[in-house]
């Protein structure tokens, strides 16, 4: 992925967890996209809600967020075992390329690229029990770095492999498990790949699908 988008997101993660409603992106970043989106399919019927986009240097929107469930706040001892979510998240998938400027080169974008973000997203919504507010930012740089780590080494014995729907079709998926959640990572054959991670909800039964209206999910 492009360099920038490690850092926005681990600057995202960092800024102290989840959004409010009125401050997350419209539907507009969505609208924007040249792939499709996916989310959880029609077996679900709970809740769903957007989180927000990532762009490139030039606004080119490169990945993004569906919520499913409850909307997540900082994981704390009062709702740490209340709270079920997943979020998917979709990556485009792109292969190295120039910069919008032409003075460097963009890394492609992998499925490993989609288990970091999945990784960083659930960190923003954890906070270790008893941890002091002033250190959650070096509990925050520390964790992310071995989300980086970890997704770097999908074939590591930190993951174990999950087959799971992807618009019907049985797909792939690296999963892992840690105190704080899960997390899964995969390729679809639509250009692009997915992440997803969550907590409350099992990822054993979760299936994908292309959204095919993004607007209804802005309501």
């Amino acid at each position: 992925m492009e360099t920038t988008s490690r850092v926005d997101a681990q600057a995202s993660a960092a800024e102290g967890g989840p959004q409010l409603p009125s401050a997350r992106r419209t539907v507009d970043g969505y609208l924007r996209a040249p792939f499709p989106w996916y989310g959880l399919d029609e077996a679900f019927t709970g809740p769903r809600w957007l989180m927000q986009v990532g762009t490139a240097a030039d606004g080119t929107v490169e990945h993004g967020s569906i919520g499913h469930g409850d909307e997540p706040s900082v994981r704390n001892e009062a709702t740490e075992d209340k709270e079920r979510f997943a979020v998917v998240v979709t990556v485009a998938e792109n292969p190295v390329r120039r910069s919008p400027d032409g003075t460097g080169v963009l890394e492609a974008t992998t499925v490993s690229s989609a288990a970091w973000l999945a990784g960083v997203g659930l960190l923003s919504f954890t906070w270790p029990g008893q941890m002091d507010h002033t250190l959650r930012d070096d509990w925050l740089d520390q964790q992310t770095e071995t989300a980086w780590v970890l997704a770097d080494d999908l074939a590591g014995p930190a993951w174990s492999t999950l087959s799971l729907p992807v618009d019907g079709v049985p797909t792939p998926f690296h999963y892992r498990e840690s105190e704080f959640g899960w997390v899964l990572a995969g390729a679809t054959e639509a250009g692009v790949h997915l992440g997803a991670y969550g907590r409350g909800m099992s990822a054993y039964g979760l299936a994908f699908a292309v959204i095919k209206d993004i607007t209804a999910y802005a309501a």
